[in-house]
């Protein structure tokens, strides 16, 4: 029985974060610094990144000096050259050397600060690429989120519906008892209510799908339940000044901080850079260079024929080497003035990559202003729609509770508050998300995004 116990507890213990992982109530942010957290795609933007910062790097190293070292051992069979002397011997005889060499480029056209300039910029432009793509996770996580809500409040319209049902059903019932309804009467309630189930069942199915897809977008994995905080109250400035909202004043605002803006102006730069790189390559190249040599031939002997020892060699056959090297490219077959041609055309395609970012940049903006100002006016209009359609529900109730009127016609009133209702949750929800884009757009943070450590 003890070891029973044991065994349920160490289960618990095991499922336990998980069940909690589960049961969280999630805000929106943590939704989606989950979901950032947990992106595959997310994740190989970074390796881009990361693998852009090691280019850089590396560019700034090329400016180090090149130094190699060469050891070597060889055996000669039969007639073959003697290394020491340079005759012609017919003995079999070993020999060693060894040397270490450095050289330095002192001008290559500005090649290397040019490489090193664009390799900068490609990696600012991958940083803001990724940076772009959180943004882009973070949009698609906040939609989820709301359409989450949205279900969720459809959940509470239709049960409050289906207890306006349910409650009429057990009134008519009871008056049928009584003699003063008809059967028919009660057949009607109870096929009101019984569709008014299904609404909520269907609600529910939708609440269920809509946390799929959000937990999918977060790429959590087998939540059997996930819950969300609910928004603030909805509200907005009906007298805000209008140039805050014009197209003009967002689009420069948002030319300075959009991550794809910021990219594609990063990638003309090092496009620029690659540009003078290519024609630096037309110019002379200078380097300096240090050298120094020695060896061990066993041919090398003395006045009485025996092999001079190993360090004395070493010493007397060290060699050092001072050489200033200038190299003219005359002719190769014209490929690097050809390189020149296709960098110019690589610049004039990032600049027109660039113009098409703003102008499309431009685009969403009056779109989204658009649709912002078009769905005030929708919830102005349903917020009013769903007060007229409440209080002709609340008459109608009483109308049928006093046998004024049959249940068909309650029942249809029931039917157009229920629809009313939903109508100014569904634009409520979606002004909230254009209200939070606009506002990213005027540079205003909405996404309180976790911060990676640098590398």
């Amino acid at each position: 029985m003890i070891q029973k116990n044991i065994l349920y507890a160490l289960i618990f213990v095991f499922l336990n974060p998980m069940l909690l992982l589960a049961q969280k109530s999630w805000s929106l942010d943590e939704c989606i610094n989950y979901a950032i957290e947990n992106n595959l795609s997310i994740k190989d933007f970074k390796y881009s990144q990361d693998s852009g910062l090691e280019t850089k790097r590396q560019a700034y190293r090329n400016l180090f000096p090149r130094v190699s070292g060469n050891v070597g051992y060889s055996i000669q069979y039969g007639r073959s050259v003697d290394p020491n002397n340079n005759t012609f011997v017919s003995t079999d005889f070993f020999s060693n050397n060894y040397s270490i060499n450095a050289s330095v480029d002192i001008f290559n056209g500005w090649q290397k600060l040019n490489t090193i300039a664009s390799a900068k910029f490609i990696h600012k432009a991958l940083s803001e690429e990724t940076l772009q793509e959180k943004y882009m996770l973070a949009f698609r996580v906040m939609e989820q989120y709301y359409n989450v809500l949205y279900f969720k409040k459809s959940v509470e319209i239709f049960k409050a519906q289906e207890h306006i049902s349910k409650t009429n059903y057990t009134f008519v019932k009871r008056q049928k008892d009584m003699g003063i309804k008809a059967g028919a009467d009660v057949y009607t309630a109870e096929s009101a209510l019984m569709t008014d189930k299904l609404k909520l069942t269907q609600a529910i199915n939708n609440l269920q799908l809509a946390k799929l897809q959000l937990a999918q977008e977060m790429n959590l994995e087998n939540p059997s339940e996930i819950r969300i905080n609910d928004i603030p109250a909805f509200g907005w400035k009906e007298k805000e000044n209008d140039s805050i909202h014009s197209v003009k004043h967002i689009y420069n605002k948002a030319t300075f901080f959009i991550p794809s803006i910021k990219a594609s102006k990063a990638r003309v730069a090092s496009a620029k850079k690659e540009l003078a790189i290519s024609r630096g390559a037309l110019a002379p190249m200078l380097s300096f260079s240090l050298g120094y040599g020695t060896g061990y031939y066993e041919t090398n002997v003395d006045d009485t024929g025996k092999i001079i020892p190993f360090n004395k060699q070493l010493k007397d056959n060290a060699s050092t080497s001072v050489g200033v090297n200038l190299r003219i490219p005359i002719f190769q077959a014209w490929s690097r003035r050809s390189n020149v041609k296709q960098k110019k055309i690589a610049l004039l395609q990032a600049e027109n990559n660039f113009e098409l970012e703003k102008q499309e940049l431009r685009k969403i903006i009056e779109q989204l202003i658009q649709d912002y100002k078009s769905s005030i006016s929708e919830y102005e209009q349903t917020q009013q729609q769903e007060k007229a359609r409440e209080l002709s529900f609340k008459i109608a109730q009483k109308k049928y509770n006093n046998g004024l009127i049959n249940a068909i016609d309650l029942n249809t009133e029931k039917n157009l508050y229920a629809t009313a209702q939903n109508e100014n949750l569904q634009v409520q929800l979606k002004l909230k998300v254009q209200e939070q884009t606009l506002l990213f757009y005027r540079g205003i943070q909405v996404f309180n995004i976790k911060k990676t450590n640098k590398r």
